[in-house]
């Protein structure tokens, strides 16, 4: 699976393109549609992946909701499972904490994590904004530490990380 990152908004926020076998799937589409757009290219869009609604993470996302064949997926219509779509396959995990509505995205066969704004390399996500909770937070992160060291973080800013480098330097994951 390729994937590309397009960072775009005041918050340079990050935008992922998931591309296999010319179809792709798109993780929080920010602020700049029409080079989300040119980064995509030729592929067929099959969805849209939503880590949390928070306005730098949909900025765009009414540009894919002209069209009906692409489905969003999002908190409030996915359930902790897996799902499959196209040739793509992940699953939910529900990360709630800096927002009610953040979820993360695993795509288990290419250990990555698509994460938003859960956490950061050596950083979480604020809590102190509405829908924001300190003890959510501490039990996703948890949750995701039970996870496998050698898998790949794809958060909502800033660069990536691996989860274990977060586990060995991230203060907040100890």
């Amino acid at each position: 699976m390729e994937i590309k990152k397009v960072v775009t908004g005041s918050l340079d926020e990050n935008c992922y393109i998931l591309i296999k076998n010319n179809e792709c799937l798109i993780v929080d589409p920010s602020s700049d549609f029409p080079k989300i757009k040119e980064e995509i290219g030729n592929n067929k869009i099959l969805g849209v992946l939503i880590t949390h609604s928070h306005f730098d993470h949909i900025g765009a996302l009414r540009n894919f909701l002209t069209k009906r064949s692409i489905k969003i997926f999002k908190r409030s219509n996915l359930e902790e499972k897996e799902y499959t779509i196209g040739s793509f396959k992940f699953k939910c995990i529900y990360t709630p904490g800096h927002s009610k509505d953040s979820v993360t995205f695993y795509f288990e066969e290419e250990k990555i994590m698509l994460i938003g704004d859960f956490i950061f390399k050596d950083s979480i996500g604020r809590t102190d904004l509405p829908g924001g909770d300190p003890k959510e937070m501490e039990t996703s992160i948890k949750k995701i530490l039970a996870y496998d060291d050698d898998i790949e973080l794809y958060p909502g800013h800033y660069e990536e990380t691996t989860l274990k480098k977060e586990k060995e330097n991230n203060p907040y994951l100890k």
